[in-house]
């Protein structure tokens, strides 16, 4: 069994609003703060026959499943 962390952030290219609302929120308190993006953490638990396959079922379920390969790009971390 295999502990696997998706990254998923948006692209760099892309307006990210949540993390423009977070560094005017930064700007009010804090400097030096130049960019803020904002992305999720996904955690799966998977059951591999090996680390490698392990990796493939993730990077799978991330490109079906658990991003939009148009506005984010994701990174497969096992853990």
């Amino acid at each position: 069994i295999y502990q696997v962390q998706i990254k998923v952030m948006p692209l760099k290219d892309l307006l990210d609003p949540q993390g423009k609302a977070v560094l005017g929120d930064y700007k009010l308190g804090l400097s030096g703060i130049q960019d803020v993006r904002v992305g999720k953490n996904i955690n799966l638990q998977i059951e591999a026959a090996d680390e490698a396959t392990a990796v493939a079922m993730a990077t799978e379920a991330s490109k079906q499943l658990l991003t939009n390969a148009v506005m984010e790009y994701f990174e497969v971390v096992v853990l």
